[in-house]
């Protein structure tokens, strides 16, 4: 049976990954993987979640199995820190996922058995796992342009035009925000016209947002996906707590299912429930409890929020740092976006022969397509990637 095997497609992120790890330069900069690193170029724990895990160690009193879509005190702390109250609780179905990944992969599972025939439509470029297990599943897709590789920000005419041919049914998939992985967001002023052209069309919004607290706050972040929410009868919403909660290997998600009343929605929950049995049973727990512990807590949570926020406005320093540092020495305003983007990616715009040259001159590793992850930075090597592209353009 083995011997008919095939050898899959090398994980891009994954292989740059190994290249990292393999150079011995002693000045080398990680780019590439999407994991939020400190100045000292950790991944720390945040301060609610360590408090939260020794709460949980000194009060959990057994490890038997949750419900098979998970503790619905997870669920509704989730809903209230994404939808706040813009959706009836009683028209929202949820289940506990592991990360973002398992909630974008059950979701994708809903769609194929309750409308086989509906189309995925992805913004161009998108998280390339999002076509891997479309792809996998053997679900229809398309891509809607979104990024202008010229201008570096929403190529939101295109992206209008292409959503003209969404059929009745199909689903769109959006990003809440920090849009990965250009870190270029749709405005305050776009994102009614999008959901107006979507809604015309009978198609139902999907949202992936794995970066609530990222961007511009916790609130404001999650503003389009509320926006959303309110618009349609019937949505999807993966979120992930790995980034805002740092709880990485704790792989905590979840998937929510927005339907049209409260009868659609328990019929919805039967089904997200039976994908979990098929998928992995029940749930991982643990991470979800300290996610639960720390939202409802008022004193955890104001911690976590404060943390949250210092790494929010981090990035958004380093944005600066950067884009200031490459105008300076390119005495252009070519890389001014790198300030005005979201989140933990942007996409410096530059071809892939000159992100092959960084890595092998310069020790500096991003994925080909120029996508480079801000918080790989710190203070003190903004100038040497500066100096870097500046040389190699």
């Amino acid at each position: 049976m083995l011997e008919n095997l095939q050898q899959q497609p090398a994980d891009k992120i994954l292989a740059l990954m190994q290249l990292y790890r393999e150079d011995t330069r002693d000045q080398k900069i990680d780019l590439g993987v999407g994991v939020y690193k400190d100045a000292s170029g950790n991944t720390p724990v945040m301060r609610a979640v360590k408090a939260a895990e020794r709460r949980l160690v000194d009060q959990q009193t057994t490890k038997a199995y949750t419900g098979l879509a998970g503790d619905p005190a997870f669920a509704d702390a989730m809903i209230d820190l994404v939808l706040g109250d813009v959706v009836a609780r009683d028209r929202i179905a949820a289940i506990a996922t592991p990360g973002g990944t398992g909630a974008i992969r059950q979701a994708l599972e809903l769609i194929r058995i309750a409308s086989p025939d509906a189309k995925v439509w992805l913004s161009d470029p998108t998280w390339p796992n999002h076509p891997s297990i479309i792809k996998f599943l053997g679900m229809q897709s398309a891509t809607y342009r979104y990024f202008d590789s010229e201008t570096c920000n929403v190529n939101f005419d295109g992206m209008l035009a292409d959503l003209e041919n969404v059929a009745a049914g199909d689903v769109v998939l959006l990003h809440g925000c920090c849009h990965n992985p250009t870190g270029a967001n749709l405005t305050a002023d776009q994102w009614p016209q999008m959901i107006a052209l979507l809604k015309s069309k009978g198609a139902v919004p999907m949202v992936d947002i794995a970066y609530q607290g990222f961007g511009d706050g916790l609130d404001d972040d999650a503003a389009a996906t509320r926006l959303v929410a309110a618009g349609f009868d019937e949505v999807l919403i993966a979120a992930s707590c790995s980034k805002n909660f740092g709880v990485y290997r704790e792989r905590t998600g979840i998937l929510m299912a927005i339907a049209r009343d409260p009868e659609q929605k328990a019929l919805a929950q039967a089904n997200l429930n039976f994908l979990n049995r098929q998928n992995y049973s029940f749930p991982p727990d643990h991470g979800a409890r300290v996610v639960t512990t720390i939202l409802t807590d008022p004193e955890l949570r104001a911690d976590w929020e404060a943390e949250l926020e210092e790494t929010r406005l981090g990035m958004l320093a380093l944005r600066e740092q950067l884009a200031g540092e490459l105008k300076r020495l390119t005495n252009s305003d070519r890389f001014e976006f790198v300030a005005d983007h979201r989140g933990m990616f942007s996409r410096l715009g530059v071809s892939p022969e000159v992100v092959e040259q960084l890595r092998t001159e310069h020790g500096i590793y991003m994925v080909g397509d120029s996508r480079l992850n801000i918080a790989g930075l710190n203070e003190q090597t903004v100038p040497i990637l500066a100096a870097a592209v500046a040389k190699s353009i």
